[in-house]
Parts: structure tokens; sequence; C-alpha cells
């Protein structure tokens, strides 16, 4: 059995929530609840949960409080870290960008059993939590131009320089990052969650298969239906819908 705790100020929700994982995750068991940040630092400090089901928004803070207070007494965060919200479109963000799960309200069962799968994943391979210090720097500095990525792989998580990536390929649902100096490594998200993620940081979808950063890119070919050759040495195709826009782009560069 997996040990977690629900955190929300709700007891309505916290009572559906338990509903949902008694059907849905029976190899879950709560050990605690909180209602508030105070009480909350408390039930995880003293029962030590694997997996923590947090809400954002609580009546005395947020449930990102929780986990600076803890991180500052404990040194780190020790739990996997499931967020519960109803909005927060840029801590949404934070999470995608830091290999974090989260649920909206109302929480749908299909998404919970993703999750629960994803963390029985976790829990076999890593101990590692440093994706959730990266979640934390993110949310104090509360700007949106994050610097770091966290992959989740089939060997844990690792934490990447955005500035590293020199492009992501797609294979199937998967996505395949090839980054500076580091074997590529294998995501089990596909590529255009991560074309959501990364084109503000300049990088160029260019073909179906294909997300490149412009920084890398050494040599675009016009013949052959139009080529690009990367830093890499890497050559990949352009479709023809695109092959209008990056012309556009690199003018400006």
């Amino acid at each position: 059995m997996i040990k977690a705790i629900l955190i929300d100020d709700d007891q309505n929700l916290r009572e559906g929530m338990k509903g949902l994982l008694e059907r849905f995750a029976p190899n879950i068991k709560i050990i605690g609840e909180a209602d508030s940040v105070a009480t909350g630092i408390e039930v995880m400090d003293a029962l030590k949960p694997q997996v923590v089901f947090l809400d954002i928004q609580l009546n005395d803070g947020t449930g990102f409080d929780i986990l600076e207070q803890l991180a500052a007494k404990n040194g780190a965060i020790k739990s996997n870290i499931v967020f519960i919200t109803a909005h927060e479109q840029y801590a949404i963000k934070a999470f995608r960008f830091s290999a974090l799960d989260f649920l909206l309200k109302p929480v749908d069962p299909d998404e919970l059993q993703k999750v629960i799968v994803k963390i029985e994943s976790v829990l076999e391979k890593t101990n590692d939590y440093a994706h959730i210090d990266l979640l934390l720097e993110n949310i104090r500095k509360k700007v949106d131009n994050f610097k770091r990525i966290a992959l989740s792989t089939s060997d844990g998580i690792h934490l990447f320089d955005i500035s590293d990536i020199i492009r992501c390929e797609s294979e199937d649902n998967y996505t395949k990052f090839y980054i500076k100096n580091s074997k590529p490594v294998m995501i089990s998200k596909t590529l255009k969650e991560y074309e959501e993620l990364l084109t503000e940081h300049g990088f160029e979808r260019i073909h179906q298969s294909h997300l490149i950063n412009l920084n890398y890119l050494k040599s675009y070919i016009k013949k052959d239906g139009g080529y690009v050759i990367m830093a890499d040495e890497s050559h990949l195709p352009i479709s023809q819908r695109k092959r209008e826009r990056l012309q556009e782009i690199l003018k400006t560069i």
C-alpha cells in the first residue's frame, strides 16, 4: 500500500477525494488529513507520507507555503506531491516545467488513475525530489520565463537547463530530447505538449516530428524540399507548411 495524506480546507472535497481513491486507486491508503497550512505542516512532518494530495488555496495560505516551510525546516521534501487546483494558470505552467503532477477540480477519475500509475512508477525507481525544489524556485521568483525544466524518464527525474536542449523529436506518443553534453532522454509525453512549453524559449516546430532550438540551427538548406542542419549535425526535414514561417524567422535572426 502507498501511504498518502490529503490537505484541503474543504471537508466535503476531502471526503469526495477519499471516495475516488477508494474506488479507482485502492492501493492508496489515506493515513492522515489536514485543512490548513499549519496542520498540513504538522501532518506531513509527523507521518512522512509517500504521497501528498495538496490543495493550492488554503484558508491560511497556500500549499506552496507548506512546502516552503517544510523545506526550510528539513532541508528537502521527501514526498511525491500531487497538487489539486481549480485554476491557477501560472502555477499549472510551473508544474509542467517541474514535472509535477496536478489534478483539476472537479477531479476526473481517468486523470486520477493516470497520476496514480505515474506515482507507482516513480516510487519504484527514485527518491530524488529535486524537481520540487525547482517548482518552489519558480513559484518564489513569480516569473514565467523559466530557465530549467524537469524531465521524467523511465529511470527517474532529471533537471536540465532549457538553453542546453538542442532539439526534440517525436516518436509516437513519446518525445526524445537531444541535449548538449548529455545522452538523449525519452519522455512519455507528446511533442505537442513540449511545443506549448518551449516555443517562447526560442524553439520552433519545423515538422510534425521535430521541434528545434533556433540557437542551435547551423544551416537552412533549400534543396531536396528543404531541411536544416543542427549543431549536433542532425539533418531534419521541414514540412511544406512550416517552410515559409521558418524563412521569415531566419530573416530576423
